[in-house]
């Protein structure tokens, strides 16, 4: 565990690049799930994300140990990023070894903070073993999560967190390497006992809830995940010390939850949170995570680095599978005027047309006969339910897809 005296002195050390982010109350969430629902909002901070915090702290502690060659890291994001700025501001070169697939965008956010990028490995775990090989050659190697001083850290968070609101019933914090949860976790454990904290961690990767299931550091494959940042395949020894210890319960969330959590936020919060920052509001959507009706939740948005086009499909495919969107191929009669009729009726019926495509070439199907696919915006299930009614009574062949 950390010392709560080595925290707040981490809080002084990073406190020229690190901002104090907002904690701030949901009406919305809180009427939805009940209880009162907080947000820790570390999407706002600095580089996007809460990493920027152990970075910086990290290389306050150590700075009169980094030779000329400056330090090493890999990540695939957000690690990445805090390592870069980090080390610019402490006038130190950074290299930071990336996955073959991370996105360009990514990359290019590491370069922008001042970081020479060197592409390596299929995995997190190979650009890991790269940067440790690098650190041969005389840079200094930064761990993501399994160093103290990282941890010390990441766990400005959590002293913020009590500095806003004294009295959480439950903080909920994403697990990958387990570093914020352990920093957070230290911090209640000496400020107030009787917070819950839970962590959640995405099912494609599991590390973290197969090692206190088993009682051991229990590496997992894992499988591709939206919640990249908390991709870890093996949790640390010193967070699962802590995670043992000061954590009461790890919870899975599916992609399908993770998603939905980032398009809740985004509609009713306006806040962009990436998959690993969205996960605690999906535990709570799946029910894993049990909200005190009359007690005081804090949800840590741990991140906001999503990437656009990914973005794109996420609320693409929430607004479909909420009934917002509605995709749908009518087989009608290919006479003057049917396509006409049939989107008169659907403006009667409140509907705005997305797209359309009207396909005569269909296989199997008369000469006079066409289909025409509809992707429609609605208000929701009744809505979908009131159009597929009305088309039936109008005598038209469709089916949804």
């Amino acid at each position: 565990m950390i010392a709560l005296e080595d925290i707040r002195r981490a809080a002084e050390s990073i406190k020229k690049t690190a901002i104090v982010t907002p904690l701030i109350f949901s009406p919305a969430l809180s009427r939805m799930f009940g209880g009162n629902i907080y947000l820790k909002l570390e999407n706002l901070q600095t580089t996007g994300s809460f990493k920027i915090r152990g970075a910086t702290h990290k290389l306050a502690t150590c700075r009169d140990q980094i030779g000329p060659e400056g330090v090493v890291a890999a990540s695939a994001g957000n690690h990445a990023q805090g390592v870069a700025l980090a080390a610019r501001e402490a006038g130190l070169p950074a290299t930071i070894v990336m996955p073959e697939w991370v996105s360009i965008s990514k990359q290019e956010a590491t370069r922008s903070y001042g970081g020479e990028v060197v592409i390596y490995g299929q995995s997190v775990a190979e650009s890991l073993a790269k940067a440790e090989a690098l650190s041969a050659e005389g840079k200094t190697f930064i761990h993501p999560f399994d160093d103290a001083d990282i941890i010390t850290g990441q766990a400005t968070a959590g002293l913020e967190i009590f500095n806003q609101l004294p009295d959480p019933d439950l903080i909920v914090v994403p697990v990958g390497g387990g570093g914020l949860i352990a920093g957070i976790a230290s911090v209640a454990s000496a400020m107030r006992p009787d917070t819950q904290i839970t962590g959640v961690q995405s099912s494609a990767c599991p590390s973290a809830y197969e090692s206190v299931f088993r009682g051991q550091i229990t590496p997992v494959e894992g499988r591709s995940s939206i919640a990249d940042g908390i991709s870890v395949k093996q949790v640390g020894q010193l967070t699962f010390d802590i995670i043992q210890k000061c954590v009461e319960e790890l919870t899975l969330v599916e992609e399908e939850e993770i998603a939905a959590a980032i398009l809740l936020l985004l509609e009713r919060k306006k806040i962009l949170a990436e998959g690993a920052g969205a996960a605690p509001l999906a535990g709570v959507l799946n029910g894993s995570v049990k909200v005190p009706r009359q007690g005081k939740t804090v949800l840590v948005i741990s991140g906001g680095n999503v990437d656009s086009p990914l973005l794109g499909r996420i609320i693409r495919q929430g607004l479909i599978k909420n009934g917002r969107v509605m995709r749908l191929r009518v087989r009608m009669a290919d006479i003057p005027g049917s396509l006409a009729k049939l989107l008169a009726l659907v403006a009667r019926l409140k509907a705005n047309v997305l797209h359309i495509y009207h396909d005569r070439s269909v296989r199997d199907v008369p000469i006079y006969v066409t289909h025409v696919e509809l992707e429609l915006e609605t208000r929701g299930p009744a809505h979908v339910k009131e159009i597929e009614e009305a088309l039936s009574d109008a005598g038209y062949e469709f089916q949804p897809h």
